[in-house]
């Protein structure tokens, strides 16, 4: 056998040895398991917008431009309303021939050209509804998506996290004394980080109907977090 493969082979045989008796430590010992969980609600202040044009034309040169005209009005229109141009993000024209297939069969025929283009934004929640207008007022007339969001993500995801360790230490604490037991320890930490966004959809007659009665109700944005101990016992 090659020395130079002795050290190697050593390794390998010494780490299942160490995991196999880490596993019969943990089965030996006696272990209380927790998990904690935590859910905080805030109300949101901002919004991502994505919003999109679709034009259809006979000729891909009208399509094209007619797309392009509603997106640079729109994007003129945020701007004017104090929206950071660094906010504000536009994807490139995509631009499809459309085709009629006769009933009979046939070749298919070229009816013409679409065009769409989409634009996304962030925008404080009481922007959402004037923007939605706006939008509709420029010829755009599909939302792909809404998310809502806070500005405070950062420290509530930190408060969820807390919360979470938190609900963990005191199970632990309520079943070791409800048990006669007392705890000596953490063995073993899971953690798990979660936090799903709202996000909402709206059609075009949503969009249209904004403008007259202001009827959106946003909810609330959850941030969870949650965390799996296991506790060692004192013998």
């Amino acid at each position: 056998m090659n020395k130079a493969m002795l050290p190697g082979l050593a390794l390998a045989l010494v780490l299942p040895m160490l995991s196999l008796a880490d596993d019969v430590g943990a089965q030996e010992r006696p272990l209380l398991e927790t998990v904690g969980v935590s859910q905080i609600e805030v109300e949101p202040d901002l919004a991502d917008v994505t919003v999109e044009v679709v034009i259809k034309a006979e000729q891909a040169t009208d399509a094209k431009q007619q797309a392009d005209k509603a997106v640079a009005a729109f994007i003129g229109r945020l701007q004017q309303a104090g929206v950071s141009k660094d906010k504000i993000s536009s994807a490139n024209l995509n631009l499809q021939p459309q085709y009629v297939y006769p009933e009979r069969g046939g070749d298919a025929k070229l009816s013409g050209y679409r065009a769409s283009r989409s634009v996304t934004l962030e925008v404080p929640i009481e922007q959402l509804n004037p923007v939605l207008d706006n939008a509709l007022q420029e010829g755009i007339n599909s939302v792909r998506q809404i998310s809502l969001k806070s500005s405070q993500e950062k420290t509530m995801r930190l408060q969820a996290r807390a919360a979470a360790i938190s609900d963990a230490k005191h199970k632990a604490e309520a079943l070791a004394t409800g048990f006669g037991a007392k705890l000596d320890g953490i063995w073993s930490i899971r953690y798990f980080d979660q936090t799903p966004m709202p996000v909402l959809s709206v059609s075009r007659k949503a969009m249209m109907d904004s403008a007259e009665n202001q009827s959106y109700q946003y909810g609330k944005v959850t941030f969870s977090d949650r965390v799996e101990v296991s506790y060692k016992l004192k013998d």
